[in-house]
């Protein structure tokens, strides 16, 4: 590609574009670092953290493919808790009321505080678990406003393939409960299991956090199924239990 070529992509002159690549420009600004970022589909930390001249040939084409760890969630990030008298983690609910100040204060020691509190019997030793209710249908046969108990997922590549997931996402967008897909170029499938709704994509740059499934309480009880509602329901809960269990 030709300087004009990309200057034209990056809507810069071709003049500060060869001040940028012969380093005559020794502190690019913010706007031309994110431009840089949103076309070649590299993180900001890994321009500015990274001498990616010196990078392998596979590490590069990890990158072209758009696994950059910064990208995709499996690098480090602070995950605020809580802890009980004893110096054991507590499961914080987040009430549907609170879904906009948890995306604004989802690491904020101080916001996870004030949320309720609650000790579980027989949760993993492992692992950081919170509640969350659910909306909608979309996940039938588990019912609508359901309290899904889920576990903090810190590397997004670990997920297997429609692993169900509730998913926090940026700015206006709800919280989600979905099969969670990672693909490639930094972009995730979300899935129903209701089949009324179809799947989608977000860029996984719109996701804050992910939290695994582990199980699920309702106070909904079940209507009575016919032979074939009760297998489609069986076949379900065995799929759910296997990923659980991969």
């Amino acid at each position: 590609m030709s300087q004009e070529e990309l200057s034209a992509e990056l809507d810069f002159s071709r003049n500060k574009l060869q001040a940028l690549e012969s380093g005559k420009t020794i502190n690019p600004t913010a706007a031309d670092l994110i431009k840089f970022s949103d076309y070649f589909k590299i993180s900001i930390d890994t321009l500015m953290k990274i001498n990616i001249s010196k990078l392998g040939e596979l590490k590069l084409k990890e990158l072209q493919a758009g696994n950059d760890v910064y990208i995709t969630g499996s690098q480090i990030r602070v995950l605020a808790i809580t802890v009980d008298k004893n110096n054991k983690e507590n499961v914080e609910y987040v009430p549907v009321k609170a879904k906009a100040g948890y995306r604004a204060g989802y690491n904020d020691p101080d916001y996870i505080a004030g949320l309720p509190k609650f000790s579980l019997p027989n949760l993993p030793k492992t692992g950081t678990f919170r509640i969350f209710p659910t909306t909608g249908d979309s996940m039938l046969p588990i019912p609508e406003s359901s309290e899904v108990i889920a576990q903090y997922i810190q590397d997004w590549n670990s997920i297997k393939p429609d692993t169900p997931c509730i998913v926090i996402l940026k700015g206006e967008q709800d919280f989600v409960f979905k099969l969670v897909t990672i693909q490639g170029e930094g972009k995730v499938l979300l899935k129903s299991l209701n089949s009324s709704y179809s799947p989608y994509t977000v860029n996984s740059e719109d996701i804050l956090e992910v939290w695994k499934y582990y199980k699920h309480q309702t106070s909904t009880l079940p209507e009575a199924e016919t032979d074939l509602q009760e297998l489609k329901s069986l076949i379900l809960d065995l799929g759910l239990r296997l990923h659980d269990k991969n």
